[in-house]
This record gives C-alpha cells, sequence and structure tokens, in this order.
C-alpha cells in the first residue's frame, strides 16, 4: 500500500478510470464493472476494482485540483503500476457550439500552473494526450451517437475563477472546456511513459450559463465512462 492508497499488492489493474469525486467512482464501479471490489478508503478517496468485458479495471477518485489529483496519480503509477489513467469528468463549456451534455475529448491541456511547474521552470511545456487512446475515444463516442469535440482545454487551479479576461482570451483562441486535472495527468503521462486521457462531460457552460440538473446528471455521464472504457481496450 501507499500513503494515500491502501489497496494491497496486486489490487490496483493497469487501467484506471479516475473521477475527481469518490462517490462518482463507486457509482461507475457499481454500474459498468462486473464483480466491483473495494480496495480504497482511505480518507474517503474511494477505489474500486471488477471487470468490464474481461478485462480488469479500477476506478479511483482523484479528489477536485491538480495537486490532489499528482498525489494519486503518482501513486498509482509509481506504487501499483498503472499504465493507463483516463480521468472521467465534468467541464465548463466556453465555445458556444459546445452544447451541455456533450463529450469533451482533451487533446491538449493549458494551464497557468500545475504541480509539474517547478520541474519545467521556464519551459512553457505543452502536455496532451496519447494518440491511440484519443482516437479510440472519439471512435467509441462516435459509434454511440454522442456529440463529441476534441481540441484543447484548460485545466484551472480555482473553482472560483476571478479572470474574465483570460476566460475571454482562452475563448477567443478555440478552448473548449474548463476543468482542473487534466494538465497534470497528460504531464504525469508523459514523465513516466504511461497512457493518459481526458474524457469529459459538458455540465455548465460559461457563455450562456447554462447547467445540467443534477439529477440528470448521472445518465448523461455514463455515455462519458463507456467511452472512456471502450477506448482503453480497443
Amino acid at each position: 500500500m501507499s500513503i494515500h492508497i491502501g489497496a494491497d499488492p496486486g489490487a490496483i489493474a493497469e487501467t484506471v478510470l479516475m473521477p475527481g469525486d469518490p462517490y462518482r467512482a463507486r457509482w461507475a464501479a457499481e454500474t459498468f464493472l462486473k464483480s466491483p471490489e473495494l480496495v480504497n478508503d482511505v480518507r474517503g478517496m474511494l477505489g474500486y476494482t471488477g471487470t468490464w468485458n474481461g478485462h480488469r479495471v479500477t476506478i479511483q477518485g482523484s479528489g477536485m485540483g491538480m495537486p490532489s489529483f499528482s498525489i494519486y496519480a503518482n501513486e498509482l503509477i509509481r506504487d501499483y503500476g498503472a499504465k493507463t489513467l483516463i480521468r472521467i469528468g465534468s467541464c465548463g463549456a466556453m465555445q458556444e457550439h459546445v452544447k451541455i451534455r456533450d463529450v469533451i475529448v482533451a487533446m491538449t491541456a493549458s494551464s497557468l500552473s500545475t504541480p509539474s511547474l517547478g520541474i519545467f521552470r521556464e519551459l512553457n511545456f505543452a502536455p496532451c494526450a496519447d494518440w491511440g487512446l484519443l482516437r479510440a475515444a472519439v471512435t467509441a463516442a462516435e459509434a454511440k451517437g454522442a456529440p463529441v469535440h476534441v481540441g484543447g482545454i484548460y485545466s484551472a487551479d480555482v473553482f472560483y475563477d476571478e479572470r474574465p479576461d483570460l476566460n475571454e482570451q482562452m475563448t477567443r483562441h478555440g478552448i473548449l472546456a474548463v476543468e482542473m486535472e487534466a494538465a497534470e495527468l497528460y504531464n504525469l503521462a508523459a514523465r513516466h511513459g504511461i497512457r493518459g486521457l481526458a474524457v469529459l462531460t459538458v455540465s455548465d457552460h460559461l457563455l450562456t450559463g447554462a447547467a445540467l440538473p443534477s439529477e440528470d446528471r448521472e445518465r448523461s455521464f455514463g455515455d462519458m465512462v463507456e467511452i472512456a472504457l471502450a477506448a482503453a481496450f480497443s
């Protein structure tokens, strides 16, 4: 076991889906995995391992924000041998053509800073998704008939943002949506030579103010989980 993950050796699969919310991890595991087993509940950050179409999968909560995500991703890679990490979560749209419930597959993830900033120093490293996973996710989304967008997203340090000028420039430069974890996922995937991808569901819209009702989120997020699973094992 590691400091923040109490799973026994061998209890974590090489493929891990990572929602921010631990309760969403539980819902996804119970909904999509066969025989899910709770393998981690340290600090209430739930993790489950089961199978999907015969493949072992772990679904592990990451918490909100890149610092929290970095802790769990580092331990999954270093201590449990994870080879594929796919973030599944919500995001806020930043383009008019992106609608509520649409799926976004993040090609790149811009940020003001990440936990990796101290390593890169003056370098503006451009973290990106694993191409094979990205291509497979788009194919899976199209097969399901899910509206899907591929492009750059923004990983924010803060939830309550007070930079309308920055949001305006990101919208101007084609950033599809904002979330809080993907940039560090892509940094870590590059550093450790593993596969990384973020598959996101649009839950609210920064331009229109529209938001997905809480009772509709579970059904809408189901497409995202299925796309992520299909991409991981295509």
